[in-house]
């Protein structure tokens, strides 16, 4: 995926791309775990919140109830999952994005070519896929975290396996051994390929767009052009997915314990889901995903634009 040497015209010459992608991609996950948490963790407890007996009525009603329950604290529980997982996750999601756009812009004889609006969406299915692998443990960890309190309002006998991140490691691990931390993989591969395409693919075609109405080149662009161009990729993003996204919630956040689990597979899961409120159930959680969308993805790859063309 091109050469393994960093441009002798830029900057940092001894530096490998790929190296600058990587933490390029850690900085704007770093922001994106700091503004954007609350309204994930307002997400997953609606998801996951009992259709029959829910404990809260909105987006609005889980802040309350956090910060009430657990302080405003509350509203970053799990938070340690993603924000010590963006090292590995963003590091990955980027670095690969960084790494197909340099393939599908290399020729067969080694020269190179400029990407079309198709290569930009096919670099993003690209990274998505591989960034699953990487971005199911820490869903999973967060997301078994962040529904804690739910399971003990819902049960007052309720006495949690675990209470820390580390904690749902150690629970996954010697439960499940290796396999453990993937529970859920199956649906974030689904939601995360055709996801990351229209994301990605649509922020960059985005920029060049607004770059020749500007008349100037992406780099160049003022910042709330590129955080509309990112924040409308993030909308794309969810819209697109969002019931894929319930599934994954769903499976991510059961039982670690195999023969205690409700949803054993995406078929069965789906199904359920369907029965507990059709099409509905599986945008729970809607208002508050899009209200962190714009903002949050605007900040990141915003963040991951100035510092890679700060390494430039």
């Amino acid at each position: 995926m091109g050469s393994p040497l960093g441009d002798p015209e830029s900057r940092f010459p001894g530096v490998p791309k790929v190296y600058k992608d990587i933490f390029a991609g850690t900085c704007g996950g770093i922001a994106v775990t700091l503004a954007g948490h609350p309204f994930d963790t307002a997400k997953v407890r609606l998801q996951t919140q009992s259709s029959t007996n829910p404990i809260y009525s909105g987006a609005l009603d889980v802040v309350k109830k956090t910060i009430q329950w657990e302080g405003v604290p509350g509203l970053y529980k799990g938070v340690q999952s993603p924000l010590v997982g963006q090292v590995v996750f963003r590091s990955v999601l980027f670095g690969a994005f960084g790494a197909a756009k340099r393939w599908l812009s290399t020729n067969k004889d080694g020269t190179t070519r400029t990407l079309t609006t198709a290569d930009f969406y096919k670099a993003g299915a690209i990274t998505g896929f591989v960034s699953a692998f990487a971005e199911g443990p820490i869903d999973f960890f967060k997301s078994q975290i962040q529904v804690q309190i739910i399971r003990s309002k819902s049960d007052p006998s309720y006495k949690p396996a675990f209470t820390t991140v580390s904690g749902a490691v150690r629970s996954a691990l010697s439960n499940n051994g290796i396999r453990g931390p993937f529970q859920g993989l199956g649906p974030t591969i689904l939601r995360n390929t055709p996801a990351n395409s229209i994301y990605l693919g649509s922020f960059e075609v985005l920029k060049q767009q607004f770059a020749e109405y500007k008349g100037c080149e992406p780099k160049d662009l003022p910042g709330w052009m590129t955080v509309t161009a990112a924040g409308l990729g993030g909308l794309a993003y969810w819209v697109t997915i969002y019931p894929l996204d319930q599934i994954k919630s769903a499976m991510s956040t059961d039982a670690i314990i195999v023969s205690q689990r409700k949803y054993p597979n995406m078929m069965v899961t789906a199904q359920k889901l369907w029965a507990e409120g059709g099409a509905g159930r599986f945008y729970k959680g809607f208002t508050p995903c899009l209200l962190r969308a714009f903002p949050a993805n605007g900040i990141m790859l915003l963040t991951v634009d100035k510092v890679t063309y700060m390494l430039a």
